[in-house]
This record gives C-alpha cells, structure tokens and sequence, in this order.
C-alpha cells in the first residue's frame, strides 16, 4: 500500500479531530477465498469494492467487482477457482486511524479517490473513510463554533 504524504493547510480546531473518530467500520474479504466467494460476499453487501486482508486482518490491496468480472469472465477463468487475490489492486491510497481526519482529507483530494481504507500502524484494518464523511465532520464543526461564537 502506498501512503500519500498530506499537505497541511487546515485551522487548527479542525487538525485535532482524527480519523478514528469518523471511521465507517468494515470488513475485508480473506485473500485466500476464490472470486465467486468474494463476488457473492460484495453482492450481499451491496458494495462494488472491498479490501483483502490475511488471516491476521493486515490489508493487503483493494477489489473491484467490475475488475474481477472484466478479469475473470473476459478471460475465461473459472470464478470459482479463480483465486480472489490475483485479482486485488496493492498499491492504493490508505490512511493511518491516528491521523487527521484534515491530513486524509488533503491525500484523498491529491489521489483523486472518494475513499480509502483506514488502516493501523501494523497495517491491520479498522475501516473506510470516505469524503462525504469528512464534509459532514466540517459542517458539524463549524456549526458547533458557530453555537459556542453565540454564547
């Protein structure tokens, strides 16, 4: 996994907020299962991309559904054998749970992606961040200043 470096251009109130207090949970699909098994389980899901991790829960890389259909059934690979770890992007942005959450938002914005998994210092997954979230950290901040400026 590849760890953008962050440009820091936020007010302080904002840098003190992490991203373990905004994280989605998540769970990753085991590196060793085959396509079909990782197919089904984003099916029932109902998401298009999930992390892969070991069996330690260390992530190894991110999958696409449509990747794995294009890659597997365009070339006539048996989904159910298909091993769902050939198939995983490794070199994908990530950020640390101890990390600003204005720090994730500036290495999101720079690797043009809307989410990225969210990581431990040992690798082992926590979760997702995504910049919906971040936007709705803002609003609830400044609406908070704005009270407190009130009072």
């Amino acid at each position: 996994m590849e760890q953008i470096k962050p440009n820091h251009s936020w007010g302080a109130n904002f840098e003190a907020c992490t991203v373990k207090d905004i994280i989605e949970p998540t769970k990753g699909i085991f590196n060793n299962v085959s396509v079909k098994a990782a197919l089904d389980e984003m099916q029932a899901r109902a998401i298009d991309s999930s992390p892969i991790i070991d069996q330690r829960g260390e992530l190894l890389g991110i999958v696409s559904k449509d990747e794995m259909n294009r890659q597997v059934g365009g070339l006539g690979h048996d989904p159910k054998t298909e091993p769902v770890e050939a198939h995983m992007e490794k070199y994908n942005p990530l950020c640390f749970e101890d990390q600003t959450v204005a720090e994730a938002e500036q290495m999101m914005l720079n690797a043009k992606v809307g989410e990225v998994p969210v990581v431990t210092r040992d690798k082992l997954l926590v979760g997702t961040i995504n910049i919906d979230a971040i936007a709705q950290a803002k609003r609830r901040r400044k609406r908070l200043e704005l009270l407190e400026s009130r009072a």
